[in-house]
């Protein structure tokens, strides 16, 4: 057993793929299982829970133990519904691999794309498992295609190994291993087995997982090329589920990631969060009881566990899904989050105070189920997925507890935002307490949840207190000032603070912390924020029309980038079907499916996938009808507590200013004030690394020169009245000493053209050839090319090439004439360099990326990029080189043409352009 290899792997598909039939076969042909249950019969070896086995579909991931000549498998079925994604999501954190199942009649759905964003956000391998060829009307050219053109071009069909095709698809995947091919004429295991691992190469079996059809081979390939992670010595593991059994025990469930874990071994850790007061006993210290290693509903003990395994421990209380233990690190927040609230209703006569901490013991299951008490309304609120979601939950009430609840009608999750930078300032000084804190409150990113950092200097607060700061900022939801909803997107940074040799305590800090968030958010200028879905309409020629007025109706855009293509319902194809892509807020379109059941008589067909937080379509409405008033509530006060004369007393938020003891960050004299200041509001002479120096990034220059110009428009205009520099709810109040600045200036607009270097290379036919016998020569002739091309376009064209698997390589940049050239450091593709610069500079700058990569290109035109396919760069390259001809021959100058070089007389004949064009 020392020998075998230990991977960890989770079945991930799609509803109805066939995701726990292919782990029954898996079960069943190592011989773990005599017998291979079926899902519709409900006698699944992984559907343990009655209701899984009532409804038909996994509702909890499960383990089991596959054990094979050579390595032990450890498999995690994982729900494929929509509205237990958080589940899926969780399980993610723990895999070595993934094994991705598509549908043979469905092909690549919308949950599937959602899957395989999130599996290259955790960096995971996949493999991929193409099931229910079986059917009639199956294509697997067809699928293989489907799966190339939406997940990764890397998508290789391995169901005929050993060919020379096989291999030359294989070596087309990485340079280096394409210049072993052209050597050697063949490809490694090992280069094979490294691809995988560092998702450059995506193998694809096809076979009917209820036949048992591919599945052997599937297995037997999967074994071969997987490779156990190297794990360090001292102990770790990560925590992913929390759960109870029959008994009400309280299951742990981990992967270790270091080490060893014993039975008996002491554990330590924080809780999430500890009543006022209580701060000293945060920590927390408890020994393992039991060490359980689960297949299906049974399982065994052990007094020791090795890295790289699952179990599940007793004997602790604290732990929670996404915790780090040891040396192992906390996950980031899950992507995927609930979009609906619910009200649930007690039977009658059953007191809300008895009923909370039975349903704090599910929240402690499913973090994301966020229980809340409203005190206002008298009203136990839940966040769910859907619909489905409710009645898995009514149903876990009543087995577990003996409760029958109902759930009212379901509601939006609204989050708020800022739009502009503040300084929140909170101070807390009942007698003989001390503590004030200053934040700098930014807009985030689109999707970036809230960041906390800290950029106060030790002389000014002691490290242990700008710690505490940090932890109060993240043991709370912090709430908006518009509707009471939870904040995101936001960037809060500890920029100063005061203590007091003698009175201040942990708590007083607490106190500050929360204070100043809430000031700061009164200042601001706040911006509510709803869910949205992406969504595929199939409908009808006939009904396109009503489909269009009913998305307009809802508030909602069509992607006219897309198409009007002809789209099939099923693998068999169903003609005269139309294909509609967008997004809508999950308000208006949450019950549109029962709708368009309705007017397309059952024909249509609509999948909709979370598309994140954006500005709400009608937000003047939805603050009215919540009718939450920011000053009355209480527990999220703004104001800030001084003393005077031996007695406390209370500054109302926009009068703190006044009082305040430490200068503001963001006042007009700036000079030792300046060190706490975020980076991009320093002056660049001043500027330094918190986190050491990060890669050399084109565009510093002119960035660096904005931003210093920026950093002298931050002076106050004394000219506007306070009054006027915010308003709250209508209500005009009195200005906080211009705390409020607007820092962002008009960017120029210049224009870039980022080229992904061997994706234009083996796109382009005749580097593409020249390439297969020196891809040195390719290169260099890639780049006199668009040496040439730059002289006529006048942008700033940067071309970016792979060089992520040479090892301790950083990044290079270096200029070659009057183009830039960029080789990535280890571990960086291309493509995550080019969408990094897209990110941070395609809302700034007029960016051009010229690629193929389908993937690649939807991130891209998320970031607000133009796209040009290689097929359309060449075109492009042609009509410039036309142009330099024409100018070479007009002034007479013979000198050779590198451009016209790299492409062949051919190629130019079938880019001819008339002379009007």
């Amino acid at each position: 057993m020392s020998n075998q290899k230990k991977i960890c792997t989770a079945v991930l598909a799609h509803v109805d793929a066939g995701k726990t039939t292919l782990s029954e076969a898996m079960l069943y042909l190592s011989g773990n299982i005599r017998k291979a249950g079926r899902v519709d019969n409900g006698d699944a070896f992984l559907d343990t829970y009655a209701l899984e086995r009532a409804r038909g579909i996994t509702i909890f991931s499960k383990q089991a133990v596959i054990k094979l000549q050579g390595a032990m498998l450890t498999l995690l079925d994982t729900p494929g519904h929509v509205d237990f994604s958080a589940e899926m999501e969780r399980v993610l954190q723990v895999l070595d691999y993934a094994i991705l199942v598509v549908s043979g009649a469905d092909g690549v759905q919308e949950h599937t794309k959602t899957l395989w964003r999130l599996l290259a956000h955790y960096q995971i391998p996949v493999f991929l498992f193409v099931n229910k060829m079986d059917q009639e009307g199956t294509d697997r050219e067809r699928l293989l295609d489907e799966l190339r053109g939406i997940l990764h071009e890397n998508c290789i069909d391995f169901s005929d190994r050993d060919t020379e095709h096989f291999y030359e698809s294989i070596a087309m995947c990485d340079e280096n291993v394409l210049e072993r091919y052209l050597k050697d004429g063949s490809v490694d295991e090992r280069d094979i087995a490294g691809l995988i691992a560092g998702r450059r190469l995506f193998p694809c079996f096809f076979g009917s997982a209820l036949k048992m059809e591919g599945v052997a081979e599937f297995l037997e390939a999967f074994v071969n090329y997987v490779r156990e992670p190297e794990y360090p010595s001292e102990f770790g593991a990560k925590v992913f589920k929390i759960a109870r059994d029959e008994q009400g025990t309280r299951l742990t469930y981990l992967k270790v990631t270091g080490g060893s874990l014993i039975v008996k071994q002491a554990l330590r850790g924080m809780k999430r969060s500890v009543a006022a007061g209580e701060e000293e006993n945060r920590h927390w210290e408890e020994k393992v009881n039991q060490i359980r290693i689960y297949s299906g509903e049974k399982y065994e003990t052990t007094d020791e566990l090795a890295a790289g395994a699952v179990c599940a421990v007793t004997g602790l209380s604290y732990t929670y899904p996404g915790e780090g233990l040891g040396s192992e690190q906390a996950s980031d927040m899950p992507i995927l989050e609930p979009v609906l609230t619910y009200q649930i209703l007690l039977p009658e006569g059953l007191d809300a105070a008895i009923m909370l901490p039975k349903l704090r013991l599910l929240e402690e299951e499913e973090p994301e189920l966020h229980i809340v008490w409203d005190e206002r309304l008298r009203e136990i609120l839940v966040q769910m997925m859907g619909e489905v979601q409710t009645e898995v939950l009514k149903s876990l009430i009543k087995e577990r507890f003996g409760i029958e609840v109902e759930f009212g009608e379901g509601h939006v999750v609204y989050k708020e935002t800022i739009a502009n930078v503040v300084e929140g300032i909170g101070h807390f000084e009942p007698l003989r307490h001390y503590a004030e804190v200053h934040l700098l409150l930014e807009p985030g990113e689109h999707g970036s949840g809230l960041t906390f950092a800290a950029k106060c200097s030790e002389d000014v607060l002691d490290k242990n207190w700008q710690r505490l700061i940090l932890t109060h900022l993240q043991e709370r939801e912090h709430i908006g000032v518009l509707t009471g909803s939870a904040i995101t997107d936001m960037k809060i940074t500890l920029v100063s603070g005061k203590a007091h040799l003698k009175h201040t305590e942990g708590g007083d800090f607490r106190q500050a912390t929360y204070r100043a968030v809430r000031q700061g958010l009164m200042q601001a200028e706040s911006v509510l924020l709803e869910p949205y879905y992406d969504f595929v309409l199939e409908v009808p020629e006939n009904a396109v029309g009503r489909a269009m007025m009913d998305i307009e109706r809802m508030h909602g855009s069509l992607d006219y980038d897309a198409g009007w293509e002809e789209s099939a319902q099923n693998a068999g194809g169903v003609k005269g079907m139309r294909c509609l892509t967008g997004s809508a807020p999950v308000a208006t379109m949450q019950n549109y499916q029962k709708e368009v059941i309705s007017y397309t008589k059952g024909q249509g067909r609509l999948s909709v996938t979370n598309k994140g937080y954006l500005p709400c379509h009608n937000p003047e409405e939805v603050v009215a009808a919540i009718g939450y008033e920011a000053e009355r509530d209480m527990e999220h006060t703004p104001d800030s507590v001084f003393c005077a004369h031996g007695a406390g007393f209370i500054v109302p938020w926009d009068s703190v200013a006044e009082y305040m003891h430490l200068p503001s960050c963001l006042s007009e004299n700036m000079h030792e004030e300046e060190a706490f200041l975020p980076e991009k509001l320093l002056p660049e002479a001043k500027r330094g690394r918190l986190d050491g120096e990060e890669e050399a990034w084109i565009g510093t220059e002119e960035i660096d020169r904005i931003l210093a110009q920026t950093y002298n428009a931050n002076k106050r205009d004394k000219s506007v009245p306070a009054k006027n520099r915010f308003k709250l709810r209508g209500r005009d109040k009195a200005a906080v000493a211009a705390v409020t600045r607007d820092y962002q200036t008009k960017l120029p607009a210049e224009e870039y053209l980022l080229v992904d270097g061997y994706n234009i290379i083996f796109a382009w036919r005749e580097l593409a050839e020249l390439a297969q016998k020196n891809i040195d020569g390719a290169r260099g002739k890639l780049l006199d090319i668009l040496c040439n091309y730059q002289g006529i376009r006048r942008c700033k064209l940067i071309v970016v090439f792979d060089a992520y698997r040479v090892v301790g390589h950083k990044t290079e940049i270096f200029d070659y004439h009057n183009i830039h050239v960029v080789y990535t450091r280890e571990a960086e593709t291309a493509d995550q360099y080019i969408e990094k610069f897209a990110k941070e500079h395609g809302r700034k700058y007029h960016v051009t990326v010229a690629t193929s990569d389908g993937l690649e290109q939807i991130i891209i035109r998320g970031s607000g990029c133009q796209l040009l396919s290689a097929r359309e760069f060449e075109e492009e390259v042609v009509r410039a080189g036309r142009m330099l001809m024409e100018n070479y021959q007009e002034s007479k100058e013979k000198s050779r043409n590198y451009l016209m070089d790299g492409l062949s007389e051919e190629t130019m004949n079938s880019f001819k352009v008339d002379d009007e064009s």
